[in-house]
């Protein structure tokens, strides 16, 4: 796919990455070649077909350069999360026996050295920063690997390109270990047929990419939501890939890069969602009358035209006009030139997705998993419900078990767990792989979410409660920033909240609250009655048994450094638990009783 992408669009623009100040970007002709480059130097150092090899860095293009070049040396390339600690990544590169790992540069390099002895197989790190290593674990930098200074022979490449063609689809591509929320990370093997066919699938699907696409890349590669709909695809279609500085400068690059299409977890809409309102807020009387206006036609639009398909006669001038006085101005906001983003990794308020649908920045949320490559579903502009996950890719079957978990068949799902067939037996039965999501399909074949099996709050009085949906809620008020809810074998739920700490601060100065530090305001009585009175707005939408009776109010968002995100933004459940265990028990102490 790479070859015949770097000869149809040789002098097209592939890969742009920042350095020294401005971004940098490399063609499909020049990016094939540094492939290549990386193949013969991976042979020369000893690479045998077959090999794992550990990619643990962000995204750049040297992740690109060596996760292409690793199989086109006949080898499977092994992924780990930037984020992951020095013992986690020992784990990874142990369990697949990587005797050759590329970091992106000292920060996880040091990392593998602070856990030397605990990894004694790997002769060989390659680094795409220079810098002095130590003798005990030898570093090379990626163009030293490569051998930039000496351009391939006309021999050398039509070995490694008979190498290429020697991969059949049933190889090895890539084994991606899941984030080890629920014990050790277990290793999902991939075939370039399972990836291939996600990725050409997918595209079909969704119906609306076009040649000329510009991905912000900012989703970890190492996620298999990024590799697939923000790389092969990209890739597959000539498209241009720009890879973001990091997860914090997302908003800055998209002004720079003006990309035209993003993949995203719902954090990122969640937030944009949340600046949005915070902007109108801040706006004056008239403005904010006018965007509330706007929003109920969009609404009433997009109902219409998406999802009844009904003819618009007037609407469609009443909402043009709204979009050139409104709408036009948010999209600037992004560059310009965004045409939609697809989301995953897990649920996103239909709220929120209505309302980027209304601004003209439609998100097309699909469903899978690592072990799915990862799509199974997807919404697009033909096929959309608001809250669903869409419907199934082509050759691909879903059904649900009894109890409602959903079961999928198809050229997508994995070869297995790597050295763990008793895993892969309980995970695939008879051709169909066990999700561990519990869904409904409809009559239409919209597929939704209702939570993961594992997670389901089970209380004490037996009520059957999916946390995610009242998570989502909770998070769309304006107060509210992140929320865990628990009551597993309890008589009633509870739930730890984050502060929108702009909107808090705001209150601290409306009404002069006293306080040095966060920690002091979130323990304010004031603030403290004011979550309750939101809490209890909350509560006036669900039956009595969905209801939070009790609440505790942190000083922090949930972080991956903190340990209670995936690297990929999902609640570690019972990490969070575990973190926070006092305080939520302490909610089911003094007055524990239903109201």
């Amino acid at each position: 796919m790479l070859r015949q992408s770097a000869a149809k669009h040789a002098d097209s623009a592939a890969l742009s990455y920042r350095r020294s100040g401005s971004y940098l970007t490399l063609s499909y002709r020049q990016f094939y070649t540094r492939v290549l480059m990386a193949a013969r130097g991976l042979l020369k150092a000893g690479l045998e077909s077959g090999d794992n090899v550990a990619i643990f860095s962000e995204n750049r293009a040297g992740w690109a350069i060596a996760d292409f070049g690793i199989q086109s040396a006949g080898g499977t390339s092994v992924p780990i999360y930037a984020t992951n600690t020095g013992a986690q990544a020992a784990y990874v590169i142990n369990h697949c026996v990587a005797k050759i790992v590329f970091v992106s540069g000292r920060l996880q390099y040091e990392k593998l050295l602070g856990v030397r002895e605990l990894i004694p197989q790997v002769g060989l790190v390659v680094s795409f920063d220079r810098f002095l290593g130590d003798r005990s674990l030898p570093v090379y930098t990626l163009y030293q690997l490569s051998e930039i200074s000496h351009p391939l022979t006309a021999e050398e490449k039509k070995q490694l390109e008979e190498t290429i063609e020697s991969i059949r689809p049933e190889g090895l591509a890539t084994i991606i270990y899941t984030s080890g929320t629920t014990g050790d990370p277990k290793g999902v093997m991939l075939s370039q047929a399972n990836l291939l066919f996600d990725a050409v699938a997918g595209h079909k699907h969704l119906g609306s990419m076009k040649r000329d696409e510009t991905f912000l890349s900012f989703l970890p590669l190492s996620h298999v939501l990024e590799r697939t709909a923000g790389y092969h695809i990209a890739l597959m279609l000539g498209n241009h890939i720009a890879f973001a500085e990091n997860v914090n400068t997302v908003i800055e690059n998209i002004l720079e890069i003006r990309p035209t299409t993003m993949v995203s977890v719902p954090r990122l809409f969640e937030k944009i969602y949340s600046r949005i309102y915070e902007n109108v807020h801040h706006s004056s009387p008239l403005k904010r009358k006018l965007f509330h206006q706007a929003i109920e036609v969009g609404r009433e639009y997009v109902r219409k035209r998406y999802i009844d398909k009904q003819p618009l006669g007037l609407l469609a001038f009443k909402y043009r006009f709204y979009d050139r006085l409104v709408f036009s101005k948010i999209r600037e906001k992004f560059g310009g030139r965004l045409r939609f983003f697809i989301s995953g990794g897990a649920p996103l308020d239909k709220t929120i997705i209505e309302f980027m649908w209304i601004i003209g920045l439609p998100i097309f949320e699909g469903y899978g998993l690592t072990e799915t490559s990862p799509a199974v579903t997807l919404n697009n502009l033909q096929q959309v419900r608001f809250g669903s996950v869409g419907t199934a890719l082509e050759e691909t079957e879903l059904k649900l078990a009894e109890d409602g978990e959903l079961l999928i068949k198809g050229p997508q799902v994995m070869q297995g767990y790597y050295k763990d067939a008793a895993a892969t037996a309980e995970a695939v039965v008879d051709g169909w792989f066990k999700t561990g999501d519990i869904a409904t399909i409809d009559q239409q074949g919209f597929v939704t979410i209702v939570d993961r099996k594992k997670e389901i709050i089970v209380t004490a009085g037996g009520k059957n409660i999916a946390p995610q949906p009242l998570e989502n809620e909770l998070k769309r008020d304006k107060f509210i920033s992140q929320a865990f809810v628990y009551g597993d074998a309890k008589p009633y739920l509870v739930a730890l909240l984050t502060p929108n700490l702009e909107r808090l601060i705001e209150l601290g100065q409306q009404e002069k609250l006293n306080y040095l530090a966060v920690e002091e305001l979130v323990a304010n009585r004031r603030v403290l009655e004011l979550f309750s009175e939101r809490i209890e707005l909350f509560n006036r939408t669900q039956p009595p048994y969905q209801t939070i009776k009790k609440f505790a109010l942190l000083p922090r968002e949930f972080s991956i450094e903190g340990g209670e995100l995936t690297p990929t933004l999902k609640q570690k459940r019972k990490q969070i638990y575990s973190i926070y265990k006092d305080q939520i028990e302490q909610l089911y102490l003094a007055n524990g009783g239903e109201k």
